[in-house]
């Protein structure tokens, strides 16, 4: 049994794919880092060698009751663009990506962590995890939100830089440099799996 998890965040058609609400935001860095294709390489072979796979989208109802009536930052664009309406296609994770049934697609993330909203952390100590892999959507936001509380709660954490995009190439490449470094050990998909046992 894996002792590691691959923890994807916000792989949905609202980021990813054309015509997604947010996606005119990061489409240039997502062409320019080749993210997706590593992402999709990435996940069969991690399952293929008994990688627990872990899907943490972002949804919310209709209205967005969850949010302040007048959210700011990050989460008022959500609002304003009507993104990641659960049960739309926006809020869908990428076919490229559709999750098997023996994956964990994690419910109730509502705001920037993967753990702040929903059971991820029940989930991981539950299946005896003690080491997790993180990818996904936005480099500096959700995927570092969600890496620093790893960190805090003692898990041996593994950012993929390779497989993680933002809104600018500045804002992508500074967490990496100097943020990423502080509460995980940061690498390149190819050298995530070169750490698991054949």
């Amino acid at each position: 049994m894996s002792h590691t998890a691959l923890v994807l965040i916000e792989y949905q058609n609202d980021f990813v794919t054309e015509g997604g609400a947010l996606h005119d935001g990061v489409k240039a860095e997502i062409a320019r880092t080749g993210m997706i294709d590593r992402t999709i390489a990435l996940v069969r072979e991690a399952r293929a060698r008994g990688v627990q796979i872990i899907w943490v989208p972002i949804e919310f109802a209709p209205g967005y009751p969850e949010l302040p009536a007048e959210p700011y930052g990050i989460l008022a664009g959500v609002k304003a663009t009507s993104a990641f309406r659960k049960g739309e296609w926006g809020a869908q994770i990428i076919e490229a990506l559709t999750p098997y049934d023996e994956d964990v697609v994690i419910a109730g993330k509502r705001g920037l962590c993967g753990f702040a909203s929903t059971n991820l952390d029940f989930v991981l100590r539950h299946n005896g995890i003690t080491r997790v892999a993180l990818s996904g959507f936005l480099t500096d936001c959700c995927v570092e939100s969600t890496m620093r509380t790893a960190y805090e709660l003692g898990y041996d954490v593994i950012t993929l830089t390779d497989c993680t995009a933002s809104l600018s190439q500045a804002q992508h490449e500074a967490a990496i440099a100097y943020t990423y470094p502080m509460f995980s050990r940061p690498m390149t998909s190819r050298d995530f799996l070169e750490t698991l046992a054949s």
